[in-house]
């Protein structure tokens, strides 16, 4: 009996480990090892060579040391409180021009074929390069900020809903009119169900083009924010400081990431993306 329930003890914790939300957990702490491996062997070699040792505070041990004081003094969540609201304007303020002209580029051929060369044309301009216009055009450098976040994010939000809905058939339009239904019926039981999954793909997008372009956008001007943390650090020399604020931004970028990963499978209606 004993020896039936170890066998049944074993086969139940090999289901489990091959489930497989515990085998990507496994994988993803797998990989992050590997990454601290060798930040850690490479953090030993310069904090034990001479002409390095100055930088030995880039190593893994003063980064994890740092962190718990930067929190414990509120550095860290008033720098991410700042670049949040930053974040979180222009994005919002991307979603509502992308959203509304992604679904006319995607409905007419015609503003398709008329916006196609501007709109690709002004994406292909690096957002930071808005940065002289933005400072002079807005009053405070939140504004600028929230400027150029939201240019950097609005294509992949517009592109990515103009695609979806082109790869909608067009007979469900048809079907749908002529049962009656007016343009908010349309939009409301159609449209938005129909390209919720490239819809919320583009703003995933936006998302990681807005993270990288928010921190460099703070290195100016501004006295709080992440950006501003790394910068304050690299001119104080505090390098164990710069890495705790540089692995925070991996960190929150990679569970906004993931949180809208789980919406893309939560809410598209064909239960898509990854």
């Amino acid at each position: 009996m004993s020896t039936t329930a170890a066998i049944a003890g074993v086969g139940g914790a090999a289901g489990w480990i091959k489930h497989p939300a515990v085998r990507r957990l496994g994988w993803a702490i797998g990989g992050l090892s590997i990454i601290f491996l060798l930040w850690g062997i490479g953090g030993y070699y310069i904090a034990n060579n001479p002409s390095t040792q100055s930088f030995a505070s880039f190593g893994l041990v003063p980064t994890l040391e740092a962190i718990p004081l930067l929190w414990a003094e509120g550095k860290i969540q008033s720098a991410i409180l700042a670049s949040s609201s930053r974040l979180g304007g222009g994005l919002l303020i991307a979603i509502a021009i992308g959203l509304p002209v992604g679904i006319l580029m995607g409905r007419s051929k015609r503003f398709r074929d008329l916006s196609n060369s501007p709109f690709q044309l002004l994406r292909m301009i690096s957002p930071l390069s808005w940065t002289p216009l933005a400072v002079f055009v807005f009053a405070t450098w939140d504004g600028s900020i929230v400027f150029l976040i939201a240019v950097a994010s609005v294509w992949p939000v517009m592109f990515s809903t103009a695609a979806g809905l082109a790869k909608v058939d067009p007979a469900w339009f048809k079907v749908a009119r002529n049962l009656g239904a007016k343009r908010l019926h349309m939009l409301t039981r159609i449209i938005m169900p129909a390209i919720t999954f490239d819809v919320l793909s583009g703003i995933r997008l936006a998302l990681g083009v807005a993270w990288i372009v928010l921190v460099p956008a703070e290195y100016l001007g501004v006295t709080s924010g992440l950006g501003y943390a790394i910068q304050d650090a690299r001119q104080t020399l505090s390098y164990n400081h710069l890495t705790a604020m540089v692995v925070t931004i991996g960190v929150i970028g990679y569970f906004l990431d993931t949180t809208l990963v789980m919406l893309i499978k939560r809410f598209s209606w064909h239960r898509g993306g990854n």
